[in-house]
């Protein structure tokens, strides 16, 4: 009891600043690098994690120092749910730097800030934790086995730390109440994927966004929009949101495998999307329709055969019929694949020889579900979108994205993202 006594009373603290030199900063915690989170140590290196600390002999502040590792790391605070705004102070005063940071399971935030000898970045983003317990209800999410195991769905928030030569000088956390919430509504092609190779848009939109808006990645492998609603997912998602907030919704891989007497695209599927804007516009917020992307499914002729029927239609008209923004990524996949061909197109996927990683002894050959260059792809086509329907939230979009055209990616041999470690284990009591 007493065990559980600290870790609540703690958790309810919603503003933190850390230093990782070995020198005190004024108005932050030094954390030493033998720091552990625990459940009573509510803040710390995690999942047995153990990054080194850099001195400067007789320098003060940041400049004296900062925490980095060969290996990926990673930070945890326990935290109460809702949108936090985040600082990390990132640099090397002997050389370069080249840091990578995630959030919870894998969530992008920072990709490759690089620093110059002495010179140091102020790397700002918001973030959004949540618990499976809904609000005011004795309800929680019915999450599935492999769920109870997410660090999206823990009481703390994580940083993974990664790249050529990370360096982590400073960590600061403060409650963003005010914050744009953009929850997201999908599938296995939206979800916050654990492990590499696998990842998903969904997952890579954080990157792409400034301070003051949050991405809330509801999305879950396997679910339909029926099973979205059963374990009390959108309920959840209701309990959060406010007006001016965001629901973008992709549906359709598993919906189409349901074949009851109601079920089809221009039944269940049309009646249960238009239940989603209903019940999110009812809280003051504005949903986007997705289209569902398309699989890896080539024709004679080297086009993309549709393999998703009547769904990326009914999307459509229910977008038209409510004039929902709608984002036809169904579409835009169509032409992306297409563009690379046959063979290019394999690099977008879930597509390796046995032994390509660790974990994974066996071949891969998964023509669904995207791999970290992919999933990148996807987010830039759903990030021209917004801008295109000149949706509000355009405004937190960073102005050093450049206009996007599927049918010209990005180069392939000019893209890298550091490997995640394999899911580290959660043990949630």
């Amino acid at each position: 009891m007493i065990f559980w006594t600290a870790s609540l009373c703690y958790g309810q603290v919603t503003s933190w600043k850390f230093s990782f030199g070995p020198e005190e900063v004024p108005g932050y915690i030094r954390v030493e690098p033998s720091r552990v989170y625990s459940a009573w140590d509510i803040y710390g290196f995690d999942f047995g994690s153990h990054p080194s600390v850099v001195v400067r002999a007789g320098k003060k502040s940041f400049s004296g120092g900062y925490c980095t590792s060969n290996n990926p790391f990673f930070f945890s605070v326990a935290l109460p749910e809702g949108n936090y705004d985040i600082r990390i102070i990132t640099g090397n005063p002997d050389g370069k730097s080249v840091t990578t940071v995630r959030s919870e399971s894998r969530r992008l935030l920072f990709e490759k800030a690089v620093t110059k000898t002495g010179k140091y970045l102020k790397l700002e983003a918001t973030v959004n934790i949540r618990v499976p317990e809904i609000a005011g209800t004795s309800d929680s999410v019915g999450r599935k086995p492999r769920e109870f195991r997410k660090l999206d769905w823990d009481e703390k928030l994580t940083f993974e730390f990664t790249d050529s030569f990370p360096c982590l000088c400073a960590l600061e956390i403060e409650k963003a109440e005010d914050a744009i919430t953009v929850f997201l509504a999908g599938n296995s092609t939206v979800v916050d994927q654990d492990d590499d190779p696998w990842a998903s848009w969904g997952q890579m939109f954080p990157r792409f966004l400034k301070k003051g808006i949050a991405i809330s990645n509801q999305a879950e492998s396997g679910l339909s929009l029926g099973s979205f609603l059963s374990s009390n997912r959108l309920k959840k998602v209701l309990s959060m949101a406010k007006p001016g907030d965001y629901l973008f919704i992709e549906f359709g891989h598993n919906d189409q495998k349901e074949k009851g007497p109601g079920d089809g695209a221009y039944k269940s599927y049309t009646e249960r999307i238009k239940l989603f804007v209903r019940e999110f516009r009812s809280k003051g917020g504005i949903p986007v329709i997705v289209s569902p992307a398309n699989r890896r499914s080539f024709d004679e002729t080297g086009k993309i055969a549709n393999s998703l029927g009547e769904y990326p239609d009914a999307a459509r008209k229910v977008a038209e019929e409510l004039d929902v923004p709608f984002i036809d990524l169904n579409a835009m996949t169509k032409t992306l694949y297409e563009s690379l061909g046959t063979e290019n197109s394999k690099k977008l996927f879930v597509i390796y020889p046995a032994n390509s990683f660790p974990w994974e002894p066996k071949e891969l050959n998964d023509n669904t579900h995207f791999n970290s260059y992919g999933a990148y792809q996807l987010t830039r086509c759903v990030i021209q979108k917004i801008r295109e329907n000149k949706l509000h939230l355009k405004k937190f979009l960073h102005k050093s994205i450049p206009p996007y055209d599927p049918a010209k990616p990005d180069p392939f041999n000019e893209f890298s993202l550091p490997v995640s470690p394999h899911s580290p284990v959660v043990v949630i009591f």
